[in-house]
């Protein structure tokens, strides 16, 4: 069963996720976990040891590996700046128009809070509302049903830039500077333009990269002209699709790089 069950994973990778039947999402599950275990970098102040030949020679090490040849200082040790992971802050609009692509992305987010640390999640549809702690467990099923307990504005209209808003003003001290904000979100918008634009600008300003994941983005004759996607991209580092498990691996791969 093994060359079947691999087959159909590498076929759901390119399937958008509106089309995806209960089966095919049991399925993907297992791609997002996998996917959420990669994510952003940056270099630590501490140093380790290394076996690749570096600049900053280990000067205690090397004398101690001297020892077993007689004082001779015949295997040199080196070290490098450690890696420790970088803060990712993953903001999901849950509104009407998002119902076919939310579900999958929120499993995404549950994936990535479980997997990893320094994880932030929110959810916006006209409000905000962190979702950090009830996304948190192993069980995925009960994480996403206290999420959505938690969530008071399914489906219903969308306000972005009051949502950032929110999201600056009252979470701005737990997100700190330096991280990698995602928001995931098609960009139909009833709010203020201007306003987003301002709350867009802020975020910005303290993020190490901003990137804005739109199902959109996925037809190739997409252009973000409604009024909150002409308002936001300005200050967006990367657009990507969203839409599917290879626009997810596209966006990992894109954080490992440190987003370039």
């Amino acid at each position: 069963t093994a060359p079947a069950a691999w087959s159909e994973e590498e076929l759901l990778r390119e399937k958008d996720f509106a089309a995806y039947t209960d089966a095919e999402r049991a399925i993907a599950r297992r791609l997002l976990q996998r996917i959420a275990l990669r994510g952003p970098q940056r270099r630590s102040r501490r140093t380790v040891p290394t076996k690749r030949r570096r600049e900053e020679h280990d000067l205690r090490a090397t004398v101690r590996a001297s020892l077993r040849h007689g004082g001779e200082l015949l295997e040199r040790r080196y070290r490098e700046q450690a890696e420790r992971p970088r803060r990712m802050v993953l903001i999901c609009d849950v509104s009407g128009s998002m119902a076919p692509y939310s579900r999958m992305l929120l499993q995404y987010m549950q994936a990535c809070v479980a997997a990893r640390q320094r994880v932030e999640a929110f959810v916006f549809g006209t409000r905000l509302t962190r979702v950090t702690r009830e996304l948190r467990g192993r069980d995925a099923d009960r994480a996403l049903e206290r999420a959505a307990h938690a969530v008071q504005d399914w489906a219903g209209g969308t306000r972005i830039g009051e949502a950032l808003a929110e999201l600056n003003r009252v979470h701005g001290r737990r997100i700190g500077r330096g991280a990698v904000v995602i928001l995931l979100s098609d960009g139909w918008d009833r709010g203020d333009p201007e306003e987003l634009a301002e709350e867009m600008a802020r975020l910005r300003r303290t993020a190490h990269s901003v990137i804005w994941l739109n199902p959109l983005a996925a037809d190739p004759r997409y252009e973000p002209l409604t009024r909150g996607m002409k308002a936001a991209m300005p200050h967006v580092d990367k657009l990507l699709p969203g839409n599917s498990i290879a626009s997810l691996e596209t966006l990992a791969t894109l954080m490992e790089e440190g987003i370039t």
